[in-house]
């Protein structure tokens, strides 16, 4: 009798041991079946830092990278306009929209136009906010959308500047990583791309609107910063040379286009 209570309780102890085995697998594979980090949970280190270089500021060149490449634009060609492109503002966003950047080619901030810094900002968001992975769309070719009778008529009134980003010239760079806001549908603002993914905008003011994109998107060239599709895939286009399309900008003052002529503005006519 004892020499069998004996055997059952050794059967016993062994069922335990492997039950607790069997749980011990099950945890392990649970374990490895976990799924990825829900969004807005806090996420690994790893991950956080190759978050941060896709959306944030370290994807794009920084001040003094930013200030070379316009010092060097306007000598790759004519730009036309005004004054070829040699007083300009230029600015950058990230993905997120938040300001990067602020430049001027002039060594003094006041010798460019003033009012541009802020147009230059909102250039630089207007291209990063309308724009996505697979479609870049510069701020020229939103300029026919937005005229009276057409489809996008009124997009000026969304998303107003941040009045805090209205700073004197020699302030310009209070503002940075503030999201500015701001809506300008004509041209200088073109988005930045790299491994085929958007990561902010560029927006460049202080000439014609047609010189603007000249140099905005000679910057993006040199900083390696084109979409997918190439420098021209969100090109200005014009319709004496293009052909007219919802995406048709109109000609400034001695346009000029990839170091090629283009033609002049219309006059004035009924007043």
């Amino acid at each position: 009798m004892h020499a069998r209570n004996a055997l059952l309780s050794f059967a016993l102890a062994g069922l335990l041991v492997a039950g607790g085995c069997g749980d011990d697998a099950r945890r392990a594979a649970q374990d490895d079946a976990t799924p990825p980090v829900a969004a807005g949970e806090p996420q690994p280190a790893a991950q956080r830092e190759a978050r941060a270089a896709e959306t944030g500021c370290d994807a794009l060149p920084s001040a003094d990278e930013l200030r070379r490449l316009l010092g060097e634009a306007p000598d790759a060609g004519d730009a036309g306009g005004l004054f070829g492109g040699r007083k300009e503002w230029v600015a950058t966003v990230n993905r997120s929209g938040e300001l990067c950047a602020v430049v001027v080619s002039t060594d003094d901030p006041a010798a460019a136009w003033p009012g541009s810094q802020a147009i230059a900002k909102a250039k630089a968001y207007t291209a990063n906010a309308f724009s996505t992975d697979d479609t870049p769309l510069s701020t020229a070719r939103l300029y026919t959308m937005t005229q009276p009778g057409h489809s996008l008529y009124g997009l000026h009134a969304a998303n107003p500047m941040h009045p805090d980003c209205l700073a004197a010239p020699d302030e310009h760079r209070d503002a940075e990583r503030r999201i500015c806001g701001g809506i300008i549908t004509f041209g200088g603002g073109v988005p930045l791309y790299r491994d085929g993914k958007r990561v902010g905008g560029l927006g460049a003011s202080g000439d014609t609107a047609c010189a603007d994109h000249e140099i905005a998107k000679r910057i993006r060239d040199k900083a390696g910063l084109n979409p997918p599709g190439g420098p021209g895939a969100d090109d200005i286009t014009y319709a004496s040379s293009d052909g007219a399309t919802p995406f048709t900008h109109p000609l400034c003052a001695n346009t000029w286009r990839d170091g090629q002529q283009i033609g002049d503005e219309s006059p004035a006519s009924g007043y």
